[in-house]
C-alpha cells in the first residue's frame, strides 16, 4: 500500500510538471507572436484574458471540490468514531462532553442550527436546534449513573423549557432509565424519551427521528428490568 501511495505521489508530481511546462510554452508562444506580429497583439491579449479567467474558474472549482471532499471525510470519520464509541465511554464523560456528544449526533442526522446552551441559566435546555424537516427542538441531557432513575419532575422541567423556547419537539436524553410515571408523562405530553437502550441505538447509527417510532418502549419486561438491577445495582 505504501508503494502504491508512493507511485501515486510521483504520478501527481509528473502531471504537475507537465502542466507547468505547457503553461511556460504557451506564454513563450504568446510573447513570440506579439513580437513578430504586432497586429496579432489584441488577439493574443484576448486569448490571455480568457485563459486567465478559465484558470481562475478551474482553481475555484478545484478548491471547492477539495473542500467538499475534506468535509465529507471529516463527517465520515465522525460517523465511524460515533459508531465505535461505547456506552461505557459515554458514562465516563463529563456533563458538558455528553451534551456535546448529543449535539454531534443531531448534526450527524441532518439537524441544523444545533448548538449547546447548557449552563447555570439554560432555562431547562442543554441543546437546541432544528430537525431535518424544519421543526424546532429543545433537548435536555442527563448523564447519570445507570443505577439512577429519571423522575417525573425532570420531565415537567423539560416541558417548561419547550414552552420557554417555543419548540415543536422536546427530547430527553439520558444514560439511565426512566421511572414508569416519567415515561408515561413523556408519552402523554409528546416528549421523546431517549433512555440508555435507545441512546445505544442512536449512538450506533439509528437516526433521532427513527426513535420516535419506539418512544415509550424498549425498557424491557420484568425479566429485563431484573437483569438491569442486577447489573447496575438498583
Amino acid at each position: 500500500m505504501a508503494a502504491r501511495r508512493g507511485r501515486g505521489a510521483a504520478a501527481r508530481r509528473r502531471k504537475a510538471a507537465r502542466r507547468r511546462s505547457a503553461a511556460v510554452a504557451l506564454v513563450a508562444t504568446a510573447v513570440l507572436l506579439t513580437a513578430l506580429l504586432p497586429e496579432a497583439r489584441p488577439y493574443v491579449l484576448a486569448a490571455a484574458l480568457l485563459a486567465a479567467v478559465g484558470a481562475a474558474g478551474w482553481w475555484l472549482w478545484r478548491k471547492d471540490r477539495l473542500t467538499r471532499d475534506q468535509d465529507r471525510r471529516w463527517r465520515e470519520a465522525d460517523r465511524i468514531s460515533a459508531g465505535r464509541r461505547t456506552l461505557a465511554e459515554v458514562d465516563a464523560m463529563t456533563g458538558t462532553e455528553f451534551e456535546e456528544l448529543v449535539a454531534q449526533l443531531c448534526r450527524r442526522d441532518g439537524c441544523t442550527e444545533v448548538r449547546r446552551v447548557g449552563g447555570s441559566h439554560d432555562n431547562g435546555a442543554d441543546v437546541v436546534g432544528r430537525l431535518p424537516d424544519g421543526r424546532s427542538m429543545v433537548i435536555q441531557c442527563k448523564r447519570y449513573t445507570p443505577s439512577s432513575t429519571i423522575a417525573s419532575r425532570e420531565m415537567r422541567d423539560l416541558l417548561g423549557a419547550r414552552v420557554h423556547f417555543g419548540a415543536d419537539l422536546a427530547v430527553f436524553v439520558t444514560t439511565t432509565r426512566f421511572s414508569r410515571p416519567s415515561e408515561k408523562f413523556a408519552v402523554q405530553h409528546g416528549i421523546l424519551a431517549v433512555h440508555r437502550d435507545h441512546l445505544g441505538l442512536w449512538n450506533s447509527g439509528a437516526s433521532l427521528q427513527s426513535l420516535t417510532e419506539v418512544n415509550g418502549a424498549g425498557q424491557g419486561n420484568p425479566h429485563h428490568r431484573a437483569r438491569w438491577k442486577q447489573a447496575y445495582g438498583k
